[in-house]
Protein backbone atom coordinates (compact mmCIF):
# COMPACT_ATOMS: atom_id res chain seq x y z
CA UNK A 1 0.00 0.00 0.00
CA UNK A 2 1.38 2.90 -1.10
CA UNK A 3 2.04 6.11 1.67
CA UNK A 4 3.07 8.82 -0.01
CA UNK A 5 3.85 9.83 -3.58
CA UNK A 6 6.63 12.58 -4.37
CA UNK A 7 6.96 14.89 -7.48
CA UNK A 8 10.43 13.84 -7.52
CA UNK A 9 9.87 10.37 -8.83
CA UNK A 10 10.23 8.41 -5.27
CA UNK A 11 7.78 6.20 -3.55
CA UNK A 12 7.35 5.42 0.07
CA UNK A 13 5.22 2.81 1.77
CA UNK A 14 3.48 2.29 4.96
CA UNK A 15 5.74 -0.09 6.72
CA UNK A 16 3.95 -3.36 6.65
CA UNK A 17 6.97 -5.14 7.32
CA UNK A 18 10.55 -4.32 8.68
CA UNK A 19 11.93 -4.19 5.07
CA UNK A 20 9.49 -2.11 3.85
CA UNK A 21 10.16 0.19 7.09
CA UNK A 22 12.86 3.03 6.13
CA UNK A 23 12.90 2.22 2.48
CA UNK A 24 11.65 3.48 -1.24
CA UNK A 25 11.80 2.82 -4.60
CA UNK A 26 11.41 4.42 -7.50
CA UNK A 27 7.81 5.24 -9.55
CA UNK A 28 9.78 4.99 -13.38
CA UNK A 29 6.99 7.32 -14.41
CA UNK A 30 10.06 8.55 -17.13
CA UNK A 31 10.23 5.17 -18.59
CA UNK A 32 7.91 4.56 -21.77
CA UNK A 33 9.22 1.01 -21.99
CA UNK A 34 10.45 -2.15 -20.30
CA UNK A 35 12.28 -4.12 -22.73
CA UNK A 36 15.55 -3.54 -24.09
CA UNK A 37 16.59 -2.66 -27.59
CA UNK A 38 18.11 -6.18 -28.58
CA UNK A 39 20.84 -5.62 -31.35
CA UNK A 40 22.14 -3.11 -28.04
CA UNK A 41 22.36 -5.57 -25.40
CA UNK A 42 25.40 -8.23 -24.33
CA UNK A 43 25.88 -10.71 -21.79
CA UNK A 44 28.10 -8.91 -19.08
CA UNK A 45 31.15 -11.03 -17.37
CA UNK A 46 30.52 -11.28 -13.52
CA UNK A 47 34.30 -10.99 -11.63
CA UNK A 48 32.54 -11.03 -8.30
CA UNK A 49 34.78 -8.16 -7.33
CA UNK A 50 38.03 -10.21 -8.75
CA UNK A 51 41.07 -9.46 -10.45
CA UNK A 52 42.75 -12.66 -11.88
CA UNK A 53 41.25 -14.48 -8.78
CA UNK A 54 42.62 -11.76 -6.45
CA UNK A 55 39.57 -9.76 -4.53
CA UNK A 56 40.34 -6.29 -5.64
CA UNK A 57 36.91 -4.74 -4.67
CA UNK A 58 35.46 -5.77 -1.24
CA UNK A 59 31.87 -6.97 -0.61
CA UNK A 60 31.04 -7.39 -4.54
CA UNK A 61 29.41 -10.62 -5.31
CA UNK A 62 26.52 -12.25 -6.86
CA UNK A 63 23.61 -9.74 -7.80
CA UNK A 64 20.23 -10.19 -10.08
CA UNK A 65 20.90 -11.03 -13.65
CA UNK A 66 21.13 -8.04 -16.18
CA UNK A 67 21.76 -7.71 -19.78
CA UNK A 68 24.13 -4.59 -20.11
CA UNK A 69 22.99 -1.83 -22.69
CA UNK A 70 25.96 -0.73 -25.19
CA UNK A 71 26.11 3.21 -24.44
CA UNK A 72 27.21 5.78 -27.38
CA UNK A 73 29.47 8.00 -25.69
CA UNK A 74 31.20 9.23 -28.70
CA UNK A 75 28.32 9.95 -30.30
CA UNK A 76 30.55 9.88 -33.51
CA UNK A 77 27.65 10.24 -35.87
CA UNK A 78 28.24 13.81 -36.83
CA UNK A 79 25.59 16.13 -38.59
CA UNK A 80 23.06 13.59 -39.07
CA UNK A 81 19.65 14.32 -36.98
CA UNK A 82 18.49 11.62 -34.29
CA UNK A 83 14.73 11.11 -32.79
CA UNK A 84 14.42 9.58 -29.23
CA UNK A 85 12.49 6.61 -30.01
CA UNK A 86 12.16 4.85 -26.06
CA UNK A 87 13.86 6.85 -22.67
CA UNK A 88 14.34 3.26 -20.95
CA UNK A 89 15.79 2.07 -17.24
CA UNK A 90 19.48 0.57 -17.23
CA UNK A 91 19.88 -1.78 -14.38
CA UNK A 92 23.82 -1.18 -14.56
CA UNK A 93 23.45 3.02 -13.63
CA UNK A 94 21.11 5.25 -11.77
CA UNK A 95 20.64 7.29 -15.00
CA UNK A 96 18.10 6.57 -17.78
CA UNK A 97 19.27 5.92 -21.59
CA UNK A 98 17.91 6.89 -24.63
CA UNK A 99 17.08 4.74 -27.83
CA UNK A 100 17.99 6.76 -30.49
CA UNK A 101 16.94 6.65 -34.29
CA UNK A 102 18.78 8.42 -36.83
CA UNK A 103 17.79 9.68 -40.49
CA UNK A 104 19.99 7.36 -42.00
CA UNK A 105 18.69 4.03 -40.28
CA UNK A 106 21.00 3.74 -37.48
CA UNK A 107 19.91 2.95 -34.11
CA UNK A 108 22.46 3.96 -31.12
CA UNK A 109 22.29 4.80 -26.72
CA UNK A 110 23.04 7.50 -24.97
CA UNK A 111 22.67 9.15 -21.59
CA UNK A 112 19.79 10.48 -21.31
CA UNK A 113 18.89 14.39 -19.85
CA UNK A 114 16.94 15.87 -17.77
CA UNK A 115 13.41 16.77 -19.50
CA UNK A 116 14.36 14.13 -22.46
CA UNK A 117 11.41 12.86 -23.98
CA UNK A 118 9.92 10.69 -27.23
CA UNK A 119 9.93 12.78 -30.01
CA UNK A 120 12.78 14.78 -29.30
CA UNK A 121 15.51 16.07 -32.00
CA UNK A 122 19.14 15.81 -30.96
CA UNK A 123 22.23 16.25 -32.95
CA UNK A 124 25.90 15.90 -33.08
CA UNK A 125 28.32 17.88 -34.72
CA UNK A 126 32.01 19.22 -34.66
CA UNK A 127 30.78 22.05 -35.93
CA UNK A 128 28.75 25.37 -33.80
CA UNK A 129 25.10 23.84 -33.87
CA UNK A 130 21.99 25.13 -31.37
CA UNK A 131 23.18 24.54 -27.57
CA UNK A 132 19.61 22.64 -26.79
CA UNK A 133 19.41 20.19 -24.23
CA UNK A 134 20.85 16.73 -26.29
CA UNK A 135 23.02 18.19 -28.80
CA UNK A 136 26.77 17.38 -28.17
CA UNK A 137 29.64 19.54 -29.76
CA UNK A 138 32.90 20.77 -28.67
CA UNK A 139 33.23 23.03 -25.68
CA UNK A 140 34.73 25.46 -27.85
CA UNK A 141 31.33 26.36 -29.10
CA UNK A 142 29.05 26.10 -26.16
CA UNK A 143 28.33 29.23 -24.87
CA UNK A 144 30.26 30.05 -21.33
CA UNK A 145 27.83 29.24 -18.29
CA UNK A 146 25.78 26.62 -19.90
CA UNK A 147 25.22 23.14 -18.35
CA UNK A 148 26.97 20.21 -19.80
CA UNK A 149 27.96 16.28 -19.33
CA UNK A 150 29.38 13.06 -21.14
CA UNK A 151 32.64 15.16 -21.30
CA UNK A 152 35.65 14.11 -23.07
CA UNK A 153 38.93 14.09 -21.27
CA UNK A 154 41.07 13.79 -25.15
CA UNK A 155 39.18 14.23 -28.11
CA UNK A 156 37.62 11.95 -29.98
CA UNK A 157 37.51 9.08 -26.81
CA UNK A 158 34.51 9.24 -25.66
CA UNK A 159 32.68 11.06 -22.28
CA UNK A 160 34.73 10.42 -19.23
CA UNK A 161 33.28 12.15 -16.42
CA UNK A 162 29.83 13.82 -15.61
CA UNK A 163 28.32 10.71 -16.61
CA UNK A 164 26.90 9.82 -13.00
CA UNK A 165 22.71 10.14 -12.15
CA UNK A 166 21.67 13.98 -12.07
CA UNK A 167 24.99 14.98 -12.62
CA UNK A 168 25.74 18.40 -14.39
CA UNK A 169 29.00 20.36 -15.22
CA UNK A 170 29.30 23.86 -15.51
CA UNK A 171 31.38 25.56 -18.64
CA UNK A 172 33.21 28.60 -17.00
CA UNK A 173 35.66 30.15 -19.24
CA UNK A 174 37.40 29.19 -22.65
CA UNK A 175 40.78 30.72 -22.78
CA UNK A 176 43.33 29.64 -25.37
CA UNK A 177 43.24 26.16 -25.95
CA UNK A 178 41.60 25.31 -22.98
CA UNK A 179 38.06 25.20 -21.40
CA UNK A 180 37.23 25.88 -17.64
CA UNK A 181 34.54 23.35 -16.12
CA UNK A 182 33.55 23.78 -12.24
CA UNK A 183 32.56 19.91 -11.51
CA UNK A 184 29.88 18.90 -8.62
CA UNK A 185 32.82 18.51 -5.99
CA UNK A 186 33.62 22.31 -6.69
CA UNK A 187 36.98 21.46 -8.25
CA UNK A 188 37.68 23.51 -11.48
CA UNK A 189 39.91 21.89 -13.86
CA UNK A 190 41.16 22.41 -17.64
CA UNK A 191 39.76 20.70 -20.51
CA UNK A 192 40.63 20.90 -24.10
CA UNK A 193 38.28 23.08 -26.14
CA UNK A 194 38.35 20.56 -28.39
CA UNK A 195 36.46 18.18 -26.45
CA UNK A 196 32.68 16.96 -26.86
CA UNK A 197 30.22 17.36 -24.52
CA UNK A 198 26.21 17.29 -24.35
CA UNK A 199 24.35 20.23 -23.48
CA UNK A 200 21.89 19.75 -20.28
CA UNK A 201 22.64 17.55 -17.32
CA UNK A 202 22.18 13.65 -16.69
CA UNK A 203 18.54 12.49 -16.19
CA UNK A 204 17.20 10.92 -12.90
CA UNK A 205 18.35 13.07 -10.23
CA UNK A 206 16.22 11.57 -7.81
CA UNK A 207 18.92 8.45 -7.89
CA UNK A 208 20.66 9.53 -4.48
CA UNK A 209 17.67 10.06 -2.89
CA UNK A 210 16.70 6.03 -2.94
CA UNK A 211 16.63 4.21 0.74
CA UNK A 212 17.37 1.10 -0.07
CA UNK A 213 16.08 0.06 3.37
CA UNK A 214 17.23 -3.84 3.75
CA UNK A 215 20.01 -6.27 2.85
CA UNK A 216 18.14 -8.06 0.49
CA UNK A 217 18.18 -5.35 -1.98
CA UNK A 218 21.45 -4.73 -1.57
CA UNK A 219 22.51 -8.43 -2.56
CA UNK A 220 20.07 -7.84 -5.76
CA UNK A 221 22.50 -5.19 -6.76
CA UNK A 222 25.52 -7.28 -6.07
CA UNK A 223 26.55 -5.66 -2.73
CA UNK A 224 28.11 -7.92 -0.24
CA UNK A 225 27.17 -7.12 4.06
CA UNK A 226 30.23 -4.45 5.27
CA UNK A 227 30.82 -4.76 8.73
CA UNK A 228 33.58 -2.70 10.86
CA UNK A 229 37.01 -3.38 10.74
CA UNK A 230 37.03 -4.37 14.86
CA UNK A 231 34.72 -6.88 14.44
CA UNK A 232 37.43 -8.96 12.64
CA UNK A 233 39.83 -11.15 12.96
CA UNK A 234 43.47 -9.82 13.34
CA UNK A 235 44.21 -11.72 9.75
CA UNK A 236 41.73 -9.91 8.21
CA UNK A 237 41.81 -6.27 9.56
CA UNK A 238 44.43 -4.17 11.34
CA UNK A 239 41.49 -2.91 13.99
CA UNK A 240 40.77 -6.60 14.43
CA UNK A 241 41.39 -9.27 17.60
CA UNK A 242 41.04 -8.58 21.22
CA UNK A 243 38.80 -9.55 24.03
CA UNK A 244 34.89 -7.94 24.17
CA UNK A 245 34.55 -4.31 23.38
CA UNK A 246 38.22 -3.20 23.30
CA UNK A 247 39.55 -0.11 21.10
CA UNK A 248 41.68 0.02 18.07
CA UNK A 249 44.43 0.00 20.45
CA UNK A 250 46.56 1.66 17.35
CA UNK A 251 49.21 4.03 18.21
CA UNK A 252 49.25 5.32 14.88
CA UNK A 253 45.47 6.30 14.53
CA UNK A 254 43.04 4.26 12.45
CA UNK A 255 44.28 2.17 9.50
CA UNK A 256 42.54 1.07 6.09
CA UNK A 257 42.22 -2.76 5.57
CA UNK A 258 45.64 -2.48 3.70
CA UNK A 259 47.51 -1.04 6.61
CA UNK A 260 47.64 2.57 5.58
CA UNK A 261 47.06 5.26 7.43
CA UNK A 262 42.94 6.06 7.27
CA UNK A 263 42.87 9.74 8.33
CA UNK A 264 44.48 12.63 7.78
CA UNK A 265 46.49 11.47 4.73
CA UNK A 266 46.15 12.61 1.44
CA UNK A 267 45.87 9.95 -1.10
CA UNK A 268 46.80 11.72 -4.46
CA UNK A 269 49.89 11.18 -6.07
CA UNK A 270 51.69 14.70 -6.19
CA UNK A 271 53.19 13.96 -9.09
CA UNK A 272 50.26 12.73 -11.03
CA UNK A 273 49.80 14.50 -14.64
CA UNK A 274 47.03 15.61 -14.54
CA UNK A 275 47.38 17.57 -11.38
CA UNK A 276 48.52 20.52 -13.58
CA UNK A 277 45.05 20.76 -14.90
CA UNK A 278 43.62 21.20 -11.81
CA UNK A 279 42.81 24.74 -10.93
CA UNK A 280 40.82 24.32 -7.90
CA UNK A 281 40.96 21.51 -5.64
CA UNK A 282 37.47 20.04 -4.61
CA UNK A 283 36.49 21.64 -1.01
CA UNK A 284 37.58 18.76 1.69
Amino acid sequence: MCLKAFNMGIRIYKPTSPGRRKSSVQTFDDVTTKKPHKALTRKPRKRGGRSHGTIAVRHRAGGARRAERVIDYVREKFDIPATVKTVEYDPNRGARIALLAYADGAKRYMLAPQGVSVGMKVLSSQKKIEPTTGNRMQLQHIPVGTTIYNVELQPGRGAQFARGAGVGVALNAIEGDWANVKLPSSEVRKVLKTCMATVGSVSNPDWRLIRWGKAGRMRHRGIRPTVRGKVMNPVDHPHGGGEAANSIGLKGGPKTPQGKKALGVKTRHKKKPSSRLILKRRKK
